[in-house]
């Protein structure tokens, strides 16, 4: 058998030795044996060796070259577009538990399947070893994370994705605290996965490991993004802080001299990168933050990442003029599962008439095009994506990479909810904040695999990534709170409210509705109580919808959109508590919060006699 070190070029042999550490010559050598590549690269923080991975992704047809320059597209497979949350597990120990949603395997059962499903995986094939760093360089945030993989995509990606840490590993002086990433796509069969049926995806708690095999798509394939999510989770919970599926935003109101950061979570699909890159603000992340507590008494936020994976479903240059400006300029930019015709990029709601046929997901399409089971298949996934680095945005904030992070003045939950909560809200407390997350309900998308349209409980936007029980989890949030001496405020945003199927306000709005959360942090804001939180005062929305847009806001469209659905709001905690009466040790306080907000719901109702009422009646009545 050969050893990994007999497999590498003289190069990637001195790369391993100025790293100088055993371990990570260890899992190198475990996984060459188990793998059995035909050579190792190993790779480090150089630009050449940046696009080396950048080529052997289009030499490996990986990746296909586009018309402008820097912009190239990747074809994930029919039956590989999405998440994969039934195939990604946890290893579960002996006696341990987890809460029912998560989905987990015997750690013994799942060990013996998944490295029975790498042994010789990479036959034939080019090993790459890449050293990353999640969270700024050289600070407390910063976890060092090593990949291996067959990939020269998911290497591509993550260079776009995230900071180069050949040095942060130099730094660990030998030391022990990473994470690592072992993936194959498997056997390609017109470059795309050909065992589907075989996809596992399986994160070792014990080992601070993931082991992913025959996938693509970067949700499942790429190491660094949720799977290291689900690595940090357990990790923050024994350090005391916060690993969060957030963006991280700073928001600067027009003739004022300052930004207020905020951290929000959102499913996906539901705003969250829109939001995170509204015009006129600075975007620090669009996707994870790692929160900790400052030495001031506030809470302080770091971008795991440095680039964004975004859905390109529906940017368009009305709607999302900043992401759609930085997709149609030159760049380093990875398109996925996109229409290509003549190497120009098209995609669903992009603003222009799409071509009648070229090249997707499916191979060859052409319009009436069907799948197996009869369904006609769309000229571009609902979940296309783009990989692009933030650092080439003009938007992006200067603290970015800042060892310190960034004070978070505001969280901000938000959903997909078409007939049930307002577009803004603030929670009457921190313990209440921590109450509005964990009860976030969201109508399912093409994100995931499976059925759209669902109305799936999903707290704080993170259930699909929790590595501890979500009791515990919400104990952490409210702990967290608890400590500091200015806790942030905490909103939540709903920008698809409903009335016969048409949306009661503009994607555009969302810049309103955050311009009001930035003043409420100052104090320039009144707002109305209701049983369910603070919202907006009609006169101060109507005055930033002037400043903002330079229109008017009907009275009228303010109270379709902030009158209280009791009934509707009562129905969701029925749904709610029904899911949390199904784990165990839920805290006191968040049963606390829903016994109470189910009392003032109901006191409402009986006051006004009516199932809806109007903030102007509200406001009335104080």
């Amino acid at each position: 058998m050969k050893t990994a070190e007999s497999l590498m070029n003289k190069p990637s042999r001195q790369k391993l030795r100025a790293v100088s550490n055993g371990f990570v010559e260890r899992i190198i050598e475990e996984y060459a044996a188990l793998c059995a590549p035909a050579r190792i690269t190993v790779l480090d923080d150089s630009e050449q060796d940046r696009q080396y991975a950048r080529r052997l992704s289009l030499a490996n047809r990986e990746e296909t070259a586009l018309a402008m320059r820097g912009h190239s597209v990747h074809f994930d497979g029919m039956k590989d577009q999405g998440r994969d949350l039934v195939n990604t597990r946890v290893l579960l120990s002996p006696g341990a538990t987890l809460s029912k949603s998560i989905e987990t395997v015997g750690r013994e059962q799942g060990l013996k399947e998944i490295l029975g499903l790498l042994d010789g995986i990479m036959r034939g094939k080019e090993m790459l070893v890449k050293f990353y760093c999640l969270g700024p360089c050289n600070s407390r945030f910063c976890i060092p994370a090593l990949q291996l993989t067959d990939s020269a995509y998911v290497v591509h990606s993550e260079d776009l994705l995230y900071r180069q840490g050949f040095g942060e590993f130099k730094r660990l002086r030998g030391g022990k605290n990473f994470f690592h990433f072992v993936h194959s796509a498997g056997v390609l069969q017109g470059n795309v996965c050909r065992d589907i049926c075989n996809r596992r995806v399986y994160i070792d708690l014990e080992k601070e490991r993931v082991l992913t095999v025959n996938n693509q798509y970067p949700g499942n394939s790429v190491g660094l993004k949720k799977l290291a999510l689900r690595l940090a989770i357990s990790k923050a919970h024994r350090e005391d802080w916060l690993c969060e599926h957030m963006f991280i935003l700073g928001a600067k109101p027009a003739g004022k001299n300052r930004v207020t950061y905020f951290s929000g979570a959102f499913p996906s699909a539901c705003g969250k990168t829109s939001t995170a890159m509204i015009l006129g603000q600075t975007i620090v992340g669009d996707d994870i933050a790692y929160i900790m507590p400052g030495k001031d008494g506030r809470a302080w936020a770091a971008n795991v990442e440095c680039g964004i994976f975004g859905i390109i479903e529906d940017v368009n240059s009305a709607d999302e003029p900043a992401i759609y400006s930085a997709l149609t300029t030159p760049r380093e930019l990875i398109f996925s599962n996109v229409l290509v015709k003549d190497s120009v990029p098209y995609w669903l709601g992009m603003g222009k008439e799409l071509p009648e046929c070229g090249a997707n997901f499916s191979g060859d399409w052409f319009s009436g095009k069907k799948d197996d089971a009869g369904k006609e298949i769309l000229p571009a996934h609902k979940n296309a994506r783009y990989t692009i680095s933030l650092k080439g945005l003009e938007n992006v904030d200067p603290n970015l990479d800042s060892p310190e992070g960034v004070p978070v003045s505001g969280f901000i939950y938000g959903g997909r909810d078409s007939d049930t909560s307002v577009p803004v809200l603030q929670s009457l407390s921190w313990a209440h904040g921590v109450f509005i997350g964990a009860v976030l309900e969201s109508e399912t998308t093409a994100a995931t695999l499976g059925a759209a349209g669902v109305r799936k409980h999903n707290p704080m936007s993170n259930i699909e990534f929790l590595t501890v029980p979500l009791g515990v989890y919400i104990e952490n949030h409210l702990k967290f709170g608890s400590d500091l001496d200015s806790p942030p405020l905490v909103f939540a945003t709903n920008y698809f409210l409903k009335e016969g199927g048409r949306l009661l306000n503009q994607k555009t709005d969302k810049k309103v509705w955050l311009m009001w959360m930035e003043g409420r942090v100052h104090n320039e804001f009144n707002a109305i109580e209701t049983p369910m939180g603070f919202i907006p005062v009609f006169e101060d929305l109507r005055r930033l919808f002037r400043e903002i847009f330079n229109k008017e806001y009907p009275k009228a469209d303010y109270e379709k959109q902030f009158s209280v659905r009791a009934k509707k709001l009562l129905e969701k905690l029925d749904r709610v508590e029904a899911v949390f009466k199904e784990e165990d040790n839920i805290p006191e306080a968040f049963c606390l919060h829903l016994a109470q907000e189910r009392e003032r719901l109901a006191e409402t109702m009986k006051k006004f006699g009516k199932e809806t009422i109007s903030p102007f009646e509200l406001c009335e009545s104080r």
